[in-house]
């Protein structure tokens, strides 16, 4: 052979496609299903006026991947929360029509609150004492999941090869803050929720946030097939009036939507449990579109920030942690909260709490762990984690690879609620003195499975 002949069979080789080099081609489907709840039904575990009208639409959307191991599914929910039986069911229902395994499905929410929230383990406790279906819409519920598998399982035939993925981030500008304003003693001063008119609070500094906003796409070519972003904060401007809506990440969604209609756009909401954008939101409807404006700024500087990199199916993998997460006391005492359940002269507010208390310490005594999962996607990572997690475990994870991308997703099994650090439960506030089913042991806990997956 010929040095000529050499040279065109090695770039022949070089150029071939994967599959003709004996490799499994990575490949991607993106899905979409409407959620968007009827009128009257129950909005944030019934804890605010049921919906009265649809100011924008709700939807469950997300990717499959496909390569050389079972298919991975990431799926993002413009819900409240889905908590345990409830979550369970939702990565039970999708791994079926992807055609893979539960343990390769990971269910975030966005914590929308003008939305439904789903544990369908409280439900049964509440039907119990008379309560049943003031949480949510059952019905309903089962039919937006349906729909969300039928989504997924219509996409496969769809699949597209991916050749590149591309990693960007940016500042986004004056949405989060801190909501846990610390006194001069330490204790927690203020709770900045996600609106604020106290002047001391507003003018009070941002606090401890991650103000970058993530993002990871995926393309065939010189062609976008789909734009994944993360950012840490309460998505919030107004809620409670029974205004269904996606809110500000939904709004800013929809934004690069019509900006760049090319690829899907999936936003997933990172460690927010202590953020919102209560220092730049004093609650009236005018903030939610100059907020949504804002995170839509976010996502196009780190679209136009990115840096594309060659991907095949061998440089994707994912692992899983399993962990059991420790007893706040409050609730280690099931006869303390069945008392409250069923007490008919206790608030329903109350009950409701005690019954959704219950199904996470029923969930955690019996030794039913929870999956937290890493997507390893070239030389980035993406962590997939329960609850209301504060921020800081999103700084923590970027710190144990500080050179590399490292992307969270918070709000995956909604069960927990507020996870704080060990310090938190030192300062007392809403978070952690209040309502948090954790205990401080959890930062020990949570660390050490990330390490683990960060490895």
């Amino acid at each position: 052979m010929t040095a000529l002949a050499r040279f065109c069979c090695l770039s022949l080789a070089l150029t071939a496609p994967a599959a003709a080099l004996g490799q499994t081609p990575l490949q991607i489907a993106t899905f979409q299903a409407d959620v968007t709840p009827p009128i009257g039904s129950p909005l944030c575990n019934g804890g605010v006026a049921p919906a009265k009208t649809i100011d924008d639409p709700l939807s469950a959307r997300g990717v499959v991947l496909l390569g050389k191991d079972q298919p991975i599914v990431l799926c993002a929910v413009d819900w409240v929360g889905i908590a345990n039986g409830s979550h369970d069911a939702w990565r039970e229902a999708l791994a079926d029509a992807a055609g893979t395994t539960t343990d390769r499905v990971a269910v975030h929410c966005l914590h929308q609150h003008d939305a439904p929230g789903l544990d369908s383990t409280a439900e049964e406790l509440l039907a119990g004492v008379g309560l049943g279906g003031r949480s949510f819409d059952a019905v309903f519920a089962r039919l937006a999941m349906q729909r969300t598998a039928t989504a997924v399982r219509e996409s496969l035939p769809r699949a597209r090869k991916v050749t590149h993925v591309g990693f960007g981030q940016a500042v986004v500008d004056r949405v989060a803050s801190n909501r846990r304003v610390l006194g001069p003693d330490g204790m927690v001063k203020y709770v900045r929720y996600s609106s604020t008119t106290n002047p001391e609070a507003i003018a009070a500094p941002e606090g401890t946030i991650d103000p970058l906003l993530r993002l990871v796409s995926f393309w065939d070519g010189d062609q976008p097939i789909a734009s994944l972003t993360w950012y840490a904060t309460h998505p919030q401007s107004h809620y409670g009036k029974g205004g269904v809506s996606a809110d500000i990440p939904g709004l800013a969604r929809s934004r690069r939507e019509a900006a760049l209609p090319g690829p899907a756009h999936i936003h997933f909401n990172g460690a927010s449990g202590n953020v919102t954008a209560g220092k730049y939101n004093d609650g009236s409807p005018g903030r939610r579109p100059e907020l949504a404006a804002r995170l839509a700024r976010g996502m196009e500087s780190a679209w136009n920030s990115q840096q594309k990199t060659a991907i095949t199916a061998a440089d994707v993998d994912w692992r899983v942690e399993p962990v059991v997460l420790p007893l706040r006391d409050r609730i280690r005492d099931e006869a303390a909260q069945l008392g409250i359940l069923q007490n008919s002269a206790a608030s329903s507010a109350d009950r409701t709490r005690a019954a959704r208390d219950l199904s996470f310490a029923q969930r955690m005594k019996a030794g039913r762990a929870i999956e937290i999962s890493c997507l390893k996607l070239g030389p980035g990572w993406i962590l997939h984690l329960p609850g209301e997690l504060f921020v800081e475990y999103q700084l923590a994870a970027q710190a144990m690879r500080p050179d590399e991308f490292v992307a969270l997703a918070a709000y995956g099994d909604y069960g927990p609620g507020y996870i704080g650090t060990a310090i938190a439960y030192t300062q007392g506030g809403y978070e952690t003195g209040v309502v948090s089913r954790t205990a401080p042991e959890v930062e020990d806990v949570l660390l050490g499975a990330m390490r683990k997956l960060l490895r």
